[in-house]
């Protein structure tokens, strides 16, 4: 029995996590769940928002499934997802995004990935004061940094048979830091033949995905365009409350959803569980459970399409009332 790490997080985090531990031991996988809390809850009996005992758990476990946390704003914590992927040089924020049935939205056929680079940009944090006017922010982009996750974007399209991936910056501008990112791209794309290297700027990227998302497969850019466009992309697919999200390193890997802890229907049993259930889905097939992995996607697409849905996605079913709609369905796969 594999055990992965769980953890809770608050605000809506507990409901939706007992929801996805139901739908998976309903599929027939036995998982060991050591769950460990995190987040704004435990500050009071721990002093921190992430205490150590959970980047522990992870680093023995290798996997975990996590909820959203609150990170308090204005207390001088850093922010868990920050301190994570920090900790254990989580790299790759990997994004996918595809339409679900029964979700109404602009575009439909729509099935790409984001590639993120996850540990520098300007998310490095490097910044200065000058004077009372005057504000400095480091772009940091290296080549370790931008081979790393130029392979993992065209290695994850060799793995999941896809044709393209096509590499997001401002090189026109930035010439140096984007232009290194941009060379690099250039140059991995050489060892992998069979898959189609394209380039486009982040402001042209933007503009094309409004229009016709479904023209782009995999997408792999910087740290801060890369979380921009993750979440516009999270938009084209009916928001963030079904955004499934992975943050991938060498030997750890941690799966969550995209969005927050919802502290305002905490309790309320109103919570969807969707995004955090396809993160799960991307844990499993990273676990090389496929099956179980395909099982539980038809389940909840079946769920889905049949009009079973809770409030944010225009239904009336409680969080209870869909995690066993879902359940209900894994007996036709």
């Amino acid at each position: 029995m594999r055990t992965i790490t769980l953890i809770n997080g608050d605000g809506i985090g507990p409901e939706i996590c007992q929801s996805v531990m139901e739908i998976i031991k309903a599929s027939g996988l036995e998982i060991d769940w050591d769950i460990q809390t995190a987040g704004a809850d435990v500050i009071e009996q721990e002093g921190v928002p992430l205490p150590s005992r959970v980047i522990e758990s992870i680093k023995k476990n290798k996997v975990a499934l996590k909820a959203p946390v609150t990170t308090p704003i204005g207390k001088g914590f850093r922010s868990v997802n920050v301190q994570l992927r920090k900790d254990l040089d989580l790299y790759a924020n990997l994004r996918p995004c595809k339409n679900f049935p029964g979700v109404e939205t602009r575009f439909k056929d729509v099935d790409l990935v984001v590639v993120r680079e996850n540990t520098e940009d300007l998310y490095a944090g490097v910044e200065e004061q000058i004077d009372n006017d005057t504000a400095h922010s480091i772009k940091i982009i290296t080549r370790k940094a931008s081979d790393r996750i130029c392979r993992f974007a065209f290695d994850y399209a060799v793995k999941n048979n896809r044709k393209e991936v096509c590499v997001v910056t401002k090189a026109n501008i930035m010439k140096l830091s984007d232009g290194l990112f941009l060379e690099v791209f250039r140059s991995v794309a050489k060892d992998y033949p069979t898959i189609l290297a394209k380039e486009i700027l982040v402001d042209n990227l933007c503009m094309q995905l409004v229009q016709d998302p479904t023209k782009f497969d995999v997408l792999v850019l910087p740290n801060l365009y890369g979380d921009i466009v993750s979440d516009l992309t999270a938009g084209l697919i009916g928001g963030l409350g079904v955004a499934q999200g992975a943050n991938i390193g060498l030997d750890c890997a941690v799966f969550e959803p995209v969005h927050g802890s919802a502290p305002d229907i905490k309790g309320q049993n109103k919570a969807n569980p969707t995004a955090l259930l396809m993160s799960a889905i991307e844990m499993l097939k990273y676990i090389n459970e496929f099956s179980y992995a395909e099982k539980i996607e038809k389940a909840l697409f079946k769920t889905l399409a049949d009009g079973n849905k809770t409030a944010d996605l225009g239904g009336n079913l409680s969080t209870t009332e869909f995690t066993q709609s879902v359940i209900k369905n894994l007996c036709n796969f």
